[in-house]
């Protein structure tokens, strides 16, 4: 078969096999409905991640800019940005549906689903309804 760019991106080990879990809304769901849950949940990932958890004035107010970024697109009912940053776990928003999904290329699939039940939890208390889908194999580069 003719090489692609992501065949030769493949090759050249660039590319490496992820592991993520997904939360599917119940259809009807609007981006607004996740205003609740969302501070709570990009809290989990920043937390195992490591990110913005000292004391320090700028860890704090960087951690505020994300969530405040993120609330402001979801309050007006927009896809959110989500928190693609380096580190272990990046909590994304596809661009074509309301999903929340969590996925990481160095995270064993045991410490991505025990994070996502975290998700899990804040999700159900927040009363949104919703399915989940393991590991869809998905490649980062």
């Amino acid at each position: 078969p003719p090489l692609t760019y992501k065949s030769v991106i493949t090759i050249r080990g660039i590319m490496s096999k992820s592991h993520s879990y997904h939360f599917i809304f119940k259809k009807g769901t609007e981006y607004k409905d996740l205003v609740p849950a969302f501070p709570d949940i990009l809290g989990i990932i920043l937390k195992e991640n490591d990110h913005f958890q000292g004391n320090e004035a700028s860890d704090e107010e960087n951690r505020e800019m994300f969530e405040l970024l993120n609330l402001q697109d979801l309050r007006e009912n927009r896809k959110p940005e989500g928190y693609n940053r380096k580190g272990k776990y990046r909590l994304m928003f596809p661009m074509d549906r309301v999903e929340i999904y969590i996925k990481s290329t160095v995270a064993k699939p045991a410490d991505i689903k025990r994070v996502a039940e975290k998700v899990k939890e804040i999700l159900s208390a927040s009363g949104l309804e919703f399915t989940t889908s393991e590991d869809d194999g998905i490649e980062l580069a």
